[in-house]
């Protein structure tokens, strides 16, 4: 992207690598360019090279020559950088369709289940409109059929209003890209035509619902090892979309979601992400999955923001200026394109040399199995297992099939004693 905007308003170029931008002469410049959108006018900043060639190579990828200016944080370092700004978009005859068909999907799946469904519901002050407001045990529900482009300083914007009238916000899409996905409470759907939405056959939820997966990480595991690729000895715990869980999950189903969510047995989980702890992951969880996550996990973590602090010291490199428009390069510029926004990896990973004692239904205590070959063998005989998958019981030390496929850290009887203690 070029490190430089042409101002429409003053006619001049704006070197963003410069701490006077430029011009020495304009103190409130940095002001000016970097307020929100909806604060000035939207043709204000264009692009370089549109500017001087009349063409850039945003255009071909449905974006307009105009330009916003926002800080973006790479390695601790603020920089300001500039983005294209999508075409205005209006919904298409097809995307109106299908937006209608899914809000009367929603109500009717809330209604058949006894729930409280209004459509285009306001709040007393009119400042929050849902598509669909679902109002269950767990409270209200702000259904949000979202079948157009739609920025995501807008989903920001609108869902924190939605949470400040105690609403939580559900944002349904059929993209991938979708700029909504993991900036708001999200599930995204099969790109379906308005009569499928509207009939009463099944529709999946594809992505955006998870569960919770963990295990030991040994030779048997089914699971390849996520830190070292070969067995580790370890604990991991990670959430995993339905179809890549052992055993497999089923898909939840959009009109299984309208109910679970109003009635509390799908809750929203927003969790660090692995590849960037500055971003996060959002996602509909059961409700016993989460409980079970606190508790191997501890007490939950102060996330990072969602958005760059207002206030981050900001770097200027002083390069030279360079008008060429790289929109969509593989660089590591604001506005790089992705090709998809929600993925099939595995989310939120933890990693315990030890299982955490609070998860043990039995006390840590420290047992040699003391035994001879055929004790060991005829132990193997009556568990069904093989002879080096015997170990002690972790509770009274007796021998059991304590290694291996199926195995368990204590023998029924202790199980069963310290399970009623819970």
């Amino acid at each position: 992207m070029a490190n430089g905007v042409f101002h429409t308003g003053y006619r001049i170029t704006v070197e963003l690598t410069q701490p006077d931008l430029g011009h020495p002469d304009r103190p409130e410049l940095l002001a000016e360019i970097t307020q929100p959108i909806d604060k000035r006018e939207r043709e204000l900043l264009q692009c370089l090279e549109h500017h001087e060639r009349g063409v850039c190579q945003a255009e071909e990828d449905d974006r307009s020559p105009w330009m916003a200016i926002r800080r973006r944080t790479i390695d601790g370092t603020t920089t300001l950088v500039a983005a294209h700004l999508p075409v205005r978009h209006h919904p298409t005859a097809e995307e109106s369709d299908k937006h209608k068909a899914m809000k009367e999907r929603i109500v009717k799946a809330a209604e058949r289940r006894g729930l409280s469904a209004r459509p285009e519901a306001r709040t007393s002050d009119g400042k929050v409109c849902s598509d669909v407001l679902v109002t269950g045990p767990a409270g209200p529900i702000g259904w949000e059929a979202q079948y157009s482009p739609i920025t995501a300083g807008t989903i920001r914007r609108r869902s924190q209003a939605a949470a400040d009238h105690g609403i939580l916000p559900l944002w349904v899409t059929n993209s991938q890209r979708a700029a909504l996905i993991d900036r708001a409470p999200w599930a995204r759907v099969d790109d379906l035509p308005w009569q499928m939405i509207a009939s009463s056959r099944s529709m999946l939820v594809r992505a955006g619902v998870r569960h919770l997966q963990r295990w030991k990480c040994m030779p048997h595991s089914e699971r390849p090892c996520p830190v070292k690729g070969s067995a580790c000895g370890r604990l991991h715990a990670q959430w995993d979309l339905p179809a890549l869980c052992i055993p497999e999950q089923p898909h939840t189903q959009v009109d299984h979601l309208v109910a679970s969510t109003a009635n509390g047995e799908h809750v929203p989980m927003r969790i660090p992400s692995q590849r960037d702890p500055r971003s996060v992951s959002r996602m509909w969880v059961p409700a016993e999955d989460r409980t079970e996550w606190q508790n191997i996990v501890g007490p939950e973590e102060e996330l990072p923001s969602d958005e760059t602090p207002p206030d981050s010291e900001l770097v200027f490199t002083e390069a030279p200026l360079d008008s060429t428009c790289r929109y969509g390069e593989e660089t590591m510029v604001f506005n790089d394109r992705r090709t998809r926004r929600d993925t099939t990896d595995a989310t939120g990973l933890h990693t315990f040399d030890h299982v955490p004692q609070r998860l043990l239904r039995t006390p840590h205590q420290i047992h040699c199995l003391d035994i001879t070959t055929p004790q060991r063998q005829a132990a193997a005989a009556l568990h069904g297992c093989q002879p080096w998958d015997i170990g002690p019981c972790a509770g009274c030390g007796t021998p059991i099939h304590r290694y291996g496929s199926g195995s368990a850290h204590a023998c029924p009887a202790c199980r069963h004693r310290w399970g009623r203690r819970r």
